[in-house]
């Protein structure tokens, strides 16, 4: 299994460390991608598996939002998202915005229309009791 890492190459080592005891067999990394040699691999452990994975250290490492895995048979491939103009602007945007100017102002709130009660449950009448023989 190969998992081709692109620009994420640099996070290389702590991938191999994070996918180490998941897989049952420690990576090899070479370069920009990362070899898992498919006959020692734990039994079970599928490549949608590894993806599963790599998005939870993608998460973990606060790089999630930034990139994407796509599987491919028994070869992953770890691309980053390519943002346009408007979209890198407003994020930019929100990070320069203070939080507080960010929260939209709680709009007036118009008295809610009472409904009207369910009615009370009647008591049940008890059972009487079977006469005996």
């Amino acid at each position: 299994m190969k998992i081709t890492l692109g620009t994420l190459k640099d996070k290389g080592d702590d991938l191999v460390a994070f996918l180490e005891p998941r897989v049952g067999v420690k990576p090899a990394l070479s370069g920009d991608s990362v070899e898992i040699d498919d006959d020692k691999v734990r039994k079970g452990v599928k490549p949608r598996d590894v993806k599963t994975y790599i998005k939870r250290f993608m998460f973990m490492n606060g790089v999630r939002t930034k990139y994407r895995v796509f599987v491919q048979g028994k070869e992953l491939t770890v691309q980053e998202i390519e943002l346009g103009e408007k979209e890198e602007e407003e994020k930019e945007k929100e990070k320069a915005a203070p939080k507080e100017e960010a929260a939209p102002e709680p709009e007036k709130e118009e008295p809610k229309e009472e409904k009207p009660k369910k009615a009370e449950k009647k008591p049940r009448g008890k059972k009487k009791a079977e006469p005996e023989s």
